[in-house]
């Protein structure tokens, strides 16, 4: 029996989600009249692109580059802030501020604080260009979501 790689591991893991999630989104109950998008679209659609890119990332072949052979020096003499785990852990916490100032502070602030601070946490130094690209992705989003597929998000302190 051959040995599963990390990156089949993370696709098993993930491909699980993607099952109980689309099991939830099964759930949800289709909206009293006729729509061309009904509620539970989104979620199924979701679902079945992780699971599909689970499913990918499972059949992926790691390549030699890809296995370092020894620990980076560099890597070793990093800040404890940018250590591999550390990004995790870090970037785990702003996801869990995000859920939980989502609605005093609305989707458009949150989710733009989220993404410009990640991306400036992970490297990124020209702000301009990381602020433009957040406000665009976030606002497009919003605007999708709110105008053209009638779905709520919490506008907070901006008067949306």
């Amino acid at each position: 029996m051959t040995r599963l790689n990390t990156n089949q591991i993370i696709a098993l893991v993930l491909a699980a989600l993607a099952v109980g999630y689309l099991a939830m989104a099964w759930q949800i109950r289709p909206f009293p009249l006729p729509r061309p998008i009904d509620s539970d679209m989104f979620p199924k659609v979701l679902g079945f692109t992780l699971l599909g890119l689970s499913l990918l990332l499972f059949l992926e072949k790691p390549k030699a580059q890809d296995i370092p052979e020894e620990l980076d020096p560099e890597e070793q003499a990093a800040p404890l802030l940018l250590k591999p785990w550390s990004r995790v852990i870090v970037t785990t916490l702003a996801i869990v501020a995000y859920a939980l100032l989502l609605v005093p502070v609305g989707f458009v602030l949150a989710s733009v604080s989220l993404v410009f601070g990640l991306a400036w946490y992970y490297g990124y130094r020209r702000h301009g260009v990381n602020l433009a690209t957040s406000l665009g992705v976030v606002l497009t989003l919003y605007l999708t979501m709110t105008r053209i597929m009638g779905v709520y998000l919490p506008t907070g302190l901006l008067p949306l």
